[in-house]
């Protein structure tokens, strides 16, 4: 198998010290902490008999509950659900022999099967990783945010985001991610539409239960959007308690209305149609609704 990782925040290698160590912490006093191979580990917490199984890149933990933790921790810890995370040291895709013979070791031991509920979450190619590797916990949840199904060039040649990637072999074990959904329960997937690359991966992920929740002009990363607006959080924990519906994600979706980098974005693309009445309409609409988040916020701190 080839493998390639493609890296363009890498951390130096002091700052990656430091993850490390802080993993060792955590891991021993909670679970614990394995080194899977050069670029790949897993933390495990323990807790009760719900699981959360987040994917993410190491580079990523600066935006988790504390620093060098991931984020997924900031999902179980309020709920005392217990969490594995898979993490990456760039973007790889746990395309890993090291990451499928510690899979291998989970289903052998019957780790899986210890839980009520097992969410699996990733976003991007930690979303491709999310899909993949949910196989190994048939009924579990899968909740995909701009999910990836494979980079195999046969089957995605207009995705030209990932060069150093584009041997990899994506045929192998735990390969299309669409197919390795069958075993899954429930499958969520949000995205922006309006990202091309992103819109065509999800119509690859076809199956009548999908709950696929659009998420337009939240651009190439919704799921730092969703965290800022304080809807990511709480629909991962209404997956993790079985009680997630359209009608919940509608409601949280609210706050973009109050998501200043939404409502440019909003307003940039409809510079981009030339309608001057209906820009102007937008932007009286966008001050009002900033102007009255901003006297509630003045209320509730005074």
């Amino acid at each position: 198998m080839t493998q390639g990782t493609s890296n363009p925040q890498s951390l130096s290698p002091s700052a990656r010290g430091d993850v490390h160590a802080r993993l060792d912490r955590h891991g021993a006093d909670h679970g614990y902490h394995r080194r899977l191979d050069a670029y790949h580990g897993a933390l495990f917490t323990e807790d009760d008999d719900i699981l959360v199984v987040t994917f993410e890149t190491i580079e990523s933990f600066r935006d988790g509950p504390a620093p060098h933790l991931p984020f997924g921790l900031g999902v179980a810890g309020r709920e005392g659900w217990s969490h594995l995370c898979l993490y990456s040291d760039g973007e790889t895709f746990f395309r890993s022999e090291a990451v499928y013979a510690f899979f291998d070791e989970l289903v052998d031991e019957g780790f899986f099967d210890a839980f009520e509920r097992v969410i699996f979450y990733g976003a991007g190619p930690c979303g491709y990783a999310a899909a993949t590797y949910s196989v190994v916990a048939p009924g579990a949840t899968a909740f995909l945010v701009r999910p990836l199904a494979t980079l195999d060039p046969r089957l995605t040649p207009w995705d030209r985001r990932y060069p150093a990637l584009r041997r990899t072999d994506f045929t192998d074990r735990y390969g299309y991610a669409p197919e390795m959904l069958e075993a899954a329960e429930e499958v969520v997937l949000l995205h922006d539409p309006h990202v091309a690359e992103d819109a065509m991966h999800a119509t690859l992920f076809d199956r009548p239960d999908l709950m696929r929740l659009d998420c337009p002009w939240l651009g190439k990363t919704p799921e730092k959007d969703m965290l800022q607006m304080g809807v990511l959080l709480p629909l991962l924990r209404a997956a993790g308690k079985g009680t997630l519906e359209p009608s919940l994600y509608r409601e949280l979706y609210q706050a973009r209305f109050s998501h200043k980098p939404y409502l440019r974005r909003v307003e940039r693309h409809i510079d981009t149609v030339n309608h001057p009445k209906l820009r102007a309409r937008w932007a009286r609409a966008a001050e009002r609704q900033l102007a009255g988040q901003e006297q509630t916020a003045g209320a509730v701190n005074g």
